[in-house]
């Protein structure tokens, strides 16, 4: 186990490292700067500006310079906000993503295993086929798509849910709602699959045979094991909705770490744009670690390879 998670610690490094030199070389190469914009700048300003940031050194000296700072757990300073490190913007954004994904993750878990459990028991039947359609709904429409009309819907027409901010535990529904409906969909089509086909091996119809309730053979043999391709995908769903999504906090004016992760980008924010995707990478790459552990927990048959 520990030479595993050793291993794992290593190629997480490496990766990091990866993704950290392809976001700085990609992000120095776009025309422009952080202090490019519509009104042009002085000269001058522009130059003590660059001098300021360091931006006026050859690439390979800041690239070596930002290596340094991360390694120290310094990402710099913010380019387009006075004062404000992006260490500073990730815990001020962070919170808010954090409780919106963690109510899209409850919605997507709750709602896929209630309808994937209902379609595999009722398989072939017409409540199996209403549930795979509410899946396939959920797939087939973005949440790009989704967003704007349930604030068309619920806070324009309707007038009960809140369009915009996190001010009342009501602001969370539609956000929620709009992060989590793909999950949920491809949750329930995952676990009604998967339960199909446990459904259909000896030990189930053993364990039928003895006469025990349909209940507990579903909940004691079938369920526990149909988790393990659900804890597969529970990694890059929980990393991908914590740490928020663009479109989504862009649409209902969540001050979240997507947010200002497009913020970055659309004013050449180099430093908060490298930032972010540190944070991002390091936290995917921590949840789908957590996701292998809880393997063994799950199925004590499973051995981590040394």
């Amino acid at each position: 186990m520990f030479k595993y998670i050793l291993k794992r610690l290593v190629s997480s490094i490496i990766t990091i490292w990866f993704v950290v030199t392809v976001t700085f070389f990609l992000m120095h190469a776009i025309p422009g700067g952080p202090f490019t914009s519509d009104r042009k700048l002085p000269p001058a300003v522009e130059q003590n500006l660059n001098m300021k940031y360091g931006l006026d050194k050859p690439l390979g000296v800041q690239y070596e310079k930002y290596l340094i700072d991360l390694l120290h757990g310094d990402l710099g300073p913010s380019m387009t906000t006075e004062g404000l490190t992006v260490n500073q913007v990730i815990s001020n954004s962070f919170p808010a993503s954090l409780k919106v994904g963690t109510c899209a993750i409850l919605f997507a878990l709750s709602m896929g295993l209630v309808l994937g459990i209902i379609a595999a028991l009722r398989q072939g039947k017409i409540v199996d086929n209403i549930c795979m359609m509410i899946s396939t709904l959920g797939v087939a429409v973005p949440s790009m798509i989704l967003a704007p009309i349930l604030i068309y819907f619920f806070a324009v027409k309707l007038a009960i849910l809140p369009a915009v901010g996190l001010d009342q535990p009501s602001n969370y529904i539609m956000p929620a709602v709009a992060l989590g409906l793909y999950y949920m969909a491809f949750i329930a089509r995952l676990i009604r699959s998967s339960l199909v086909e446990i459904l259909r091996m000896d030990y189930v119809r053993v364990a039928k045979a003895k006469g025990l309730a349909k209940s507990k053979i579903v909940l004691k043999h079938v369920l526990r094991n149909s988790l393990i391709p659900l804890v597969t995908y529970l990694g890059p769903i929980t990393a991908g909705l914590l740490t928020g999504s663009f479109v989504v906090e862009s649409v209902f004016g969540i001050p979240g770490i997507g947010r200002e992760f497009v913020q970055s980008i659309s004013n050449r924010d180099y430093t908060t744009t490298l930032g972010v995707t540190v944070f991002f990478c390091t936290f995917l790459i921590a949840a789908n670690l957590i996701v292998d552990l809880l393997y063994v927990v799950i199925d004590p048959r499973i051995k981590l390879g040394d």
